[in-house]
């Protein structure tokens, strides 16, 4: 990883991408009900807020595993939210 910015980056575009994949799955689905892709567009947001101050933390002893952490729970995340997705 590159710095800092970049990570935060990361984190806006694969999740600003999760949230659009919702939005076309509604746009293309309009006959079912939205409640669980409302549900999946909330989670994307919180964990857009968690991994935002995970980064922001100033208090950390090494920063190369704390954000190799944080890159990898975007990861995990981001995969769970696609498999709630495509479940959709």
């Amino acid at each position: 990883m590159a710095n800092v910015r970049d990570l935060k980056k990361d984190i806006n575009y694969v999740l600003g991408d999760i949230i659009e994949a919702v939005y076309i799955w509604e746009l293309t689905n309009a006959d079912k009900d939205n409640k669980k892709a409302e549900a999946i567009i909330d989670e994307a947001i919180v964990t857009f807020d968690d991994l935002i101050t995970k980064v922001n933390q100033k208090d950390v002893e090494n920063k190369k595993k704390h954000f190799k952490a944080i890159n990898s729970e975007l990861e995990e995340r981001g995969r769970k939210l696609i498999d709630k997705i495509n479940a959709l």
